[in-house]
């Protein structure tokens, strides 16, 4: 084994350290110069460009376009809807100036005192407010509408305790924002894009979401209700992955966005909005990956399948890759990305460690031997088996082997969720179920003031009111009050 392994973490030691070591140590991200943000490396990148095609290609199936609105925000935008200023007041950067000058002491530059901007920036912790102040410009009538756009950007949110990917300063992600004629159109594809979402979590990241409503408390500011889809990784914690919120006429409102509907009279517009992050590199990473690295789903890595030759001369390396190269060409006709690695500055040993820390889904080893065979040495990630196999139709094979690692690591997964996943009827129980780790379905009375309670006393909040499973009513675990149906708490990211 590689030095790199050897080093990792083990999770069953410090959970949180095995994460913060592996995010480096597989060339996913780094610190940066600046405090709170990260640096993306290219592998890391290529996971989320890989994520980014596959959710842009689903977007634009279902007629969204792609569109870009300013990094930087006027206050007064902000001011003009109350919750939504609330929400995000504490985590806004503010520009103030727009020079500067060589400091008359010699001490470097400094702000220019006389470049004060008349109205304060805020970079875009997101962007209703800039992109609704737009539709104003956009939407007249109800031919105008639907607006269907999504942008693709970073955000700003000053968060003084981060970690990489799953809560940084700045981020990557979309935001979706539409406009619609009626509230039914709105909701329609609020829904839509929730369960799109839960689609791409389930057939390219593997890993299982629960789809829900988000609680009044926990819901984004300024929208009338918030779903969510919910992961659980493997420390018990849920992680929110996904969310997608019907705004109502609340934007509309703020931003005076009208228009003449069919009957010739005017009508506010009806908003949704919803995104994803690099967050989903954090769950990605904490939903499969072991002691000896990442376990990447085949549907999303990178590299799908590495060829590493095992040779003693020149001479036995030109042969390998010669027969290498039509298996190749093979695999890419299947659409499979492969890389064949041949360096020499690299012994075979190191080679193995590397991508398994790096979570390639399946290795294929070749040596002189082999050919003389017809075989070739075949281990897949996910288990970490090693068997051999004929070189004949081995495109094919891996093709295969592919779909079985993609969805074992998913079944793998759902039974860990499902073994985590708990009822309870009473407080006492609960709190001592939380300790555990995990899901707990438990009826709450739907007062903001007892989830508040829960909070506070377990470290516990609602992750989500499920949309789909028991609903049969009961009484609250904390107040005896009449509740509707359970709803999952658990500890989270």
């Amino acid at each position: 084994m590689a030095k790199e392994l050897k080093d990792l973490t083990k999770r069953s030691e410090d959970y949180s350290k095995w994460y913060n070591e592996l995010v480096v140590k597989a060339d996913l991200a780094e610190q940066s110069a600046v405090r709170g943000c990260m640096v993306i490396k290219p592998y890391g990148y290529a996971i989320w460009e890989k994520m980014q095609q596959t959710l842009d290609k689903m977007f634009k199936e279902t007629g969204v376009q792609n569109a870009y609105f300013p990094l930087l925000i006027p206050k007064s935008f902000l001011c003009r809807e109350a919750e939504h200023v609330e929400g995000f007041a504490k985590e806004c950067a503010v520009v103030t100036h727009y020079r500067l000058k060589n400091d008359p002491n010699g001490n470097g530059v400094v702000v220019d005192p006389d470049a004060r901007l008349e109205e304060e920036l805020i970079v875009r912790p997101t962007s209703e407010t800039i992109i609704w102040g737009t539709y104003k410009n956009w939407i007249h009538s109800y031919r105008d509408l639907p607006v269907l756009c999504n942008q693709w950007a970073n955000v700003m949110r000053w968060e003084m305790r981060t970690r990489m990917f799953l809560r940084t300063a700045e981020f990557l992600w979309q935001e979706g924002h539409c406009a619609h004629a009626t509230a039914e159109e709105s909701e329609a594809r609020t829904v839509q894009m929730i369960n799109l979402y839960a689609d791409f979590a389930e057939k390219y990241m593997a890993m299982p979401v629960i789809k829900g409503v988000k609680s009044a408390n926990e819901r984004f500011a300024g929208a009338l209700n918030t779903y969510t889809i919910e992961a659980m990784m493997q420390d018990g914690k849920a992680l929110q992955s996904g969310t997608s919120h019907n705004l109502g006429q609340n934007f509309a409102k703020a931003f005076d966005v009208t228009f003449v509907n069919k009957d010739n009279k005017p009508e506010y517009v009806w908003a949704n909005s919803w995104g994803v992050s690099t967050r989903l590199m954090g769950a990605l990473i904490m939903t499969h990956s072991d002691d000896n690295g990442l376990v990447l789903p085949p549907h999303l890595a990178p590299i799908q399948v590495v060829i590493i030759p095992i040779y003693k001369n020149s001479e036995q390396l030109a042969e390998i890759s010669a027969k290498v190269e039509p298996i190749i060409n093979e695999l890419r006709a299947l659409g499979i990305s492969v890389k064949y690695d041949d360096s020499e500055n690299k012994r075979p040993g190191f080679k193995f460690a590397d991508y398994e820390l790096k979570g390639v889904p399946v290795r294929l080893a070749i040596g002189a031997r082999d050919i003389e065979n017809g075989t070739v040495e075949v281990m897949r990630r996910d288990t970490l088996e090693k068997h051999v196999a004929p070189l004949d139709g081995i495109a094919n094979y891996v093709a295969k082997l592919l779909e079985e690692i993609q969805d074992n690591i998913f079944q793998k997964a759902l039974k860990h969720r499902e073994s985590m996943t708990r009822t309870v009827d009473t407080y006492e129980e609960f709190k001592k179920e939380i300790e555990k780790g995990g899901f707990i379905l438990a009826h709450w009375d739907g007062t903001t003031e007892t989830e508040e309670k829960i909070k506070d006393e377990t470290k516990a909040t609602i992750r989500c009111i499920p949309l789909d499973g028991d609903e049969t009513p009961g009484v609250c675990m904390v107040t005896g009050k009449p509740s509707a149906r359970r709803v999952i708490f658990a500890r989270n990211y």
